[in-house]
């Protein structure tokens, strides 16, 4: 189970660190070697989102990373493939991100059966509520996945409690309004908002939007349980291949 894994990494470390790609940017074999790379540098988990036209959640860093996978052609057969791939080549859990359609479209329970089949953990699909998520819930559940669901700084109590009783896995907590990528102030207003965070559930805390650095995941560090970098890692990609991949890593985990 994936909050197992979470629990036991935690025993050897502060804060974890899981790292995003996007499958097919710039090609798939690019992201192959950047999964090797975090990996071999050390990440504990991974998201690997599954490309779509309108990624709703995301600021233009990975939507423009979304729209290029698309533009070269990559399907959703290629990125379980993919899933299938690393799942069994690398030691750390991967979880797919994707929006509902994706699912809708393929068949909840088959996408299901793929995560169970090839080693995936869970999935993160930000556009679906849990009172609309029941079969997605009973397919999930079945199959001893994780469904990992969101809280943001204007979830209530009432609602986060809401969430936490069909969450599992870990908590996706974003650390503002709006999407991802954009500027995040890392102060006391997000320690006080993971503090209220940690009070409606008991599973881990992984925080992202906005993540970019070390020093944000120092701060971070007994706050939450995850710092999630997506759009920086992109950042870096784009700007300084995938050969800078590792040392960017190795700079936010302290490794040689």
């Amino acid at each position: 189970m994936l909050e197992a894994y979470l629990r036991s990494r935690l025993k050897q470390k502060q804060i974890l660190l899981m790292t995003h790609i996007v499958i097919g940017y710039p090609t798939l074999e690019a992201s192959l070697e950047v999964v090797h790379s975090m990996v071999e540098a050390g990440v504990d988990l991974m998201e690997l989102q599954v490309p779509f036209s309108e990624p709703i959640a995301d600021g233009p860093v990975i939507l423009k990373a979304n729209q290029q996978a698309l533009a070269n052609g990559v399907t959703v057969g290629q990125c379980l493939d993919f899933g299938r791939r690393v799942a069994r080549q690398f030691p750390i859990p991967f979880l797919y991100m994707t929006y509902y359609n994706i699912l809708f479209k393929y068949g909840v329970d088959r996408f299901a059966d793929h995560m169970q089949a090839t080693g995936l953990k869970g999935a993160i699909v930000p556009d679906l509520p849990p009172e609309e998520a029941a079969d997605y819930l009973d397919a999930m559940g079945r199959r001893e996945l994780s469904p990992i669901f969101i809280y943001s700084p204007t979830t209530s109590d009432a609602r986060m409690q809401t969430i936490a009783r069909v969450a599992d896995g870990f908590v996706y907590c974003v650390a503002r309004k709006g999407v991802t990528g954009d500027r995040t102030a890392f102060s006391r207003q997000i320690g006080d908002y993971l503090a209220r965070c940690r009070t409606a559930t008991q599973l881990p805390l992984a925080l992202g939007f906005g993540v970019k650095n070390k020093t944000d995941v120092d701060f971070l560090a007994g706050k939450a349980d995850i710092a999630v970098i997506g759009s920086q890692t992109l950042r870096v990609l784009e700007n300084e291949g995938v050969e800078a991949m590792g040392r960017f890593i190795r700079q936010i985990v302290n490794a040689p």
